[in-house]
C-alpha cells in the first residue's frame, strides 16, 4: 500500500448475503464492526445497504466503510487482527455470504 500523504484511508467491505441469514448476520455484524472500530487507528465506520445495483432475488447486499487514520493502521489491522475477526464470520455463516474488499484514500478537496 502506498504511504502517500492525503486524507483518511477507507477500507470498504462489500457483502453479498443469502436473504435467509440477513437478520442473524446483521445481529452479528453490528458488534463485529464495533470491535474493529475499537482497534488503534480506526476512526469509525458506516454500514449501508446497497440499493444500486440491486441484489439478485434472495440476496441482500451490504457495504461497510471503515475510516482509518492512515495506511499504516490498515496494514496493522490486516497483519494482526483480520484473520481472527474474519474467521468468526466464516464459522457462523460459511457458504451463505461472500465478501469483497477494497481500499480507498480520501483526496483533499
Amino acid at each position: 500500500m502506498s504511504g502517500r500523504p492525503g486524507g483518511e484511508t477507507i477500507y470498504e467491505v462489500d457483502l453479498d448475503l443469502d436473504a435467509s441469514i440477513a437478520e442473524a448476520y446483521l445481529q452479528w455484524l453490528r458488534p463485529h464492526i464495533a470491535e474493529i472500530c475499537a482497534l488503534p487507528g480506526f476512526l469509525g465506520a458506516d454500514l449501508h445497504e446497497i440499493l444500486e445495483p440491486a441484489a439478485p432475488d434472495g440476496r441482500v447486499a451490504l457495504c461497510v466503510r471503515y475510516r482509518l487514520r492512515d495506511p499504516a493502521a490498515l496494514e496493522d489491522y490486516l497483519r494482526e487482527h483480520a484473520s481472527r475477526l474474519r474467521a468468526d464470520g466464516m464459522a457462523r455463516f460459511d457458504g451463505r455470504f461472500r465478501a469483497s474488499r477494497r481500499v480507498l484514500r480520501t483526496l483533499p478537496r
